[in-house]
């Protein structure tokens, strides 16, 4: 198994960062060629906004999996976890860019009234604010200028934001489904398993 792992480790440490962001933002063109030519159904802008947001949560999750692997496997993936948090926060950017310019036609006053009255709206909005200042932060000048001990706690933040995205997904679909389930079961047990670490 160690040998196996330290494979992965010594492949990993050969991939530099600009391919995992080339790789990871190739769906955003191919889905806006299927809301082009129709292969996202009736309701493409919907559809469109789904995939991003939960191409976003997949992202967050991801990050959240980097330190359990290491701790439990021996599998170093530390290096892509800025990669992984920065490219969320641009899926959750183009969710939100979706629905302000392509669903709600740039309609200001209806679309505060939906952040305020629709509570899957009111709590994405404020996964949303969870994820600016990390993505602001996410630079070797604010670490230095912050402190390393300052920055991690700022980072702490990503719990609040998966959480709240987690939330979001199970709130915007009808009825019970069990894909958004399955989702919020992985980010309450990735962050079960760092507990004690989050009490530190």
């Amino acid at each position: 198994m160690s040998g196996y792992v330290d494979k992965i480790n010594g492949a990993a440490r050969r991939v530099p960062t600009w391919v995992v962001y080339i790789l990871s933002l190739l769906p955003v063109p191919w889905l806006l060629y299927l809301a082009q030519t129709g292969g996202l159904g009736r309701e493409p802008i919907k559809a469109l906004e789904h995939e991003l947001g939960e191409i976003a949560l997949q992202l967050l999750i991801i990050g959240l999996c980097i330190t359990p692997l290491r701790q439990y496997l021996g599998l170093n993936l530390l290096k892509f976890r800025r990669t992984f948090g920065l490219l969320a926060f641009t899926y959750v950017a183009l969710h939100l860019l979706v629905w302000v310019v392509l669903d709600m036609s740039l309609l200001w006053g209806q679309m505060w009234a939906d952040i305020w009255k629709r509570p899957y709206i009111t709590i994405g909005m404020a996964g949303f604010v969870a994820l600016l200042p990390l993505a602001i932060t996410s630079n070797n000048m604010s670490i230095r200028k912050m402190g390393a001990a300052a920055w991690r706690k700022l980072h702490k933040l990503t719990y609040v934001a998966v959480i709240l995205g987690g939330i979001h997904y199970l709130w915007l679909v009808k009825g019970i489904q069990f894909e958004p389930i399955i989702y919020m079961a992985v980010i309450l047990g990735l962050i079960a398993l760092r507990y004690k670490r989050l009490l530190k």
